[in-house]
């Protein structure tokens, strides 16, 4: 075999192993739906308030959105977008509050909750701590990168007791469940809970 056919082969396997690394399988990922959090998910928002379940828990429950980062993550940027756009308001008309979880300081929420009115708490997990009792840390990122202490992506749906009733997870960092996805998940829970 020639060297640079080699030297391809290495490289292929070396980027497989590398993109397989940044995203384990979702069943992997976290808690499994049925599981009860133990966490009061307590931090400050991009206003700098306290915030916790209570403060954001709807009449059903809530959505509880881990993403990575909002100041640095395009993919992040655009979930917490869209869901600001297209899914808030049907997301609490069918009973649930919402609030999304980052390792991004509270300035940096700040910042784009001013460029983008967020009308949901994106709260602060500075440290991590919340990323790390649930498991969701990737561990892909070393102490001293910058994305070091990021979750996973996912979306938790938890009833009033902090149960989880549906998890949304992609494979892939950079794809992320639809609000369309979500709000018609939050509708087959309605109809069997009925």
């Amino acid at each position: 075999m020639s060297s640079k056919l080699l030297s391809l082969i290495s490289a292929l396997f070396l980027a497989t192993t590398v993109a397989s690394a940044q995203m384990a399988p979702s069943e992997n990922i976290g808690p499994k739906v049925g599981t009860v959090i133990d966490l009061d998910f307590a931090a400050t928002d991009q206003l700098g308030a306290p915030q916790n379940f209570d403060s954001f828990v709807g009449d059903k429950g809530a959505i509880v959105v881990f993403y990575r980062s909002a100041k640095w993550c395009p993919f992040c940027q655009m979930q917490l977008i869209d869901l600001n756009t297209n899914a808030v308001k049907d997301i609490k008309a069918r009973g649930y509050g919402l609030a999304a979880i980052s390792y991004d300081k509270t300035r940096d929420l700040e910042r784009f909750h001013r460029k983008w009115r967020v009308e949901f708490p994106l709260l602060s997990d500075e440290g991590s701590k919340m990323i790390d009792a649930l498991g969701l840390r990737n561990p892909f990122y070393e102490e001293g990168h910058y994305a070091h202490g990021v979750p996973y992506p996912v979306i938790f749906v938890l009833d009033k007791e902090k149960k989880i009733v549906a998890k949304l997870m992609r494979e892939s960092y950079r794809d992320r469940p639809e609000p369309e996805v979500l709000l018609e998940t939050l509708d087959k829970l309605v109809a069997t809970s009925r």
